[in-house]
């Protein structure tokens, strides 16, 4: 999968320090206010947007489209590591067992192993690594390999998210991406318009809801415990893609953990922001371009944009 590159900061802040309770409006009024304001964000920078936050430690949450589909593209690799870092807590998978990677045969992509090209020796948990920190599709796709498509979704089965599954690995979206294009440009909206991988129905899917219902469990250990859930929420916490999610937040004490998914015209990215004063929130925003140019700053931003407006409101609610 193509992956965005930096694009900056949103151009419109919601405010320019952290967010309190004494500060914000109702929740009643907060939440309409944020939803309306999301929407004018997500219109502004030439987008449809869906959005699902949640704060991990209260009932409080916002919904923009929460329950409707979507393409997960890369957000997906989220449930296989979720699955990877069970199994290892359940005592089946050595985290630290290695594999070799040869030269010849990858999945493609433009970064980590995808885009090297000598053989390679790498832990399972190395390899879980370069799926999330840098969203390597080699990487990803001998996990997938390891696991296969029918454990990853009877764990999201059990975990209760029945609406999120897989369909094909990533080496297999892109053949699939490969024969639709047919040759042609994949900014050509006409090329566009016959992607499958861009079909909910079609591809790997799952709703926001379910995706920050997905981080309530990896934060609360309920999705695997202990060592195993610490590990995994470190992995989320080394992605190094700044121009999503994290440009919404720019502040050294707030963490921003995080997992992006990009296909043409889709960009999305889902996560949890960790407040100092202890505030936790599991955010989803998944968004579809107008524009079908592969470079996009304004629809890389607003996902930040709109995370913050959301997260705002949560906090005050509190």
């Amino acid at each position: 999968m193509t992956k965005d590159q930096p694009g900056g900061q949103p151009g419109d802040q919601p405010c320019d320090q952290h967010s309190t309770g004494s500060r914000a409006p109702r929740p009643g009024s907060s939440g309409r206010a944020a939803r309306a304001r999301i929407a004018d964000a997500f219109a502004d920078a030439g987008v449809s947007g869906l959005l699902h936050a949640r704060d991990l430690d209260g009932p409080a949450e916002l919904a923009i489209g929460a329950d409707t589909p979507v393409a997960t593209a890369s957000v997906h690799k989220l449930c296989l590591l979720t699955t990877l870092f069970r199994e290892a807590a359940a005592g089946r998978i050595d985290l630290t067992r290695q594999v070799e990677v040869p030269a010849a045969g990858r999945t493609g992509g433009p970064t980590g192993l995808a885009a090297m090209l000598d053989p390679a020796r790498l832990s399972l948990r190395d390899l879980a690594y370069l799926a999330t920190a840098v969203s390597d599709n080699a990487a990803a796709d001998l996990l997938w390999d390891e696991l296969g498509l029918d454990l990853v979704n009877r764990t999201m089965a059990d975990l209760g998210l029945t609406r999120t599954v897989a369909v094909h690995r990533l080496r297999d979206l892109l053949a699939v991406l490969a024969e639709d294009r047919a040759g042609g440009s994949p900014v050509d909206p006409a090329v566009v318009a016959r992607l499958r991988v861009l079909d909910p129905a079609a591809t790997n899917r799952s709703t926001p809801r379910e995706l920050t219902e997905l981080l309530t469990a990896i934060w609360h250990d309920r999705a695997c415990r202990g060592e195993h859930g610490a590990a995994l929420r470190r992995l989320l916490g080394l992605q190094v893609w700044p121009h999503r999610l994290a440009s919404g937040f720019p502040f050294d004490d707030v963490r921003v953990y995080g997992k992006t998914g990009t296909l043409p015209t889709l960009r999305h990215e889902v996560g949890v922001v960790e407040y100092p004063d202890g505030g936790r929130y599991a955010v989803a925003v998944f968004t579809r371009a107008a524009a079908t140019s592969m470079t996009l700053p304004a629809a890389d931003a607003v996902i930040g944009t709109a995370a913050r407006l959301a997260v705002d409101a949560l906090r005050g609610s509190r």
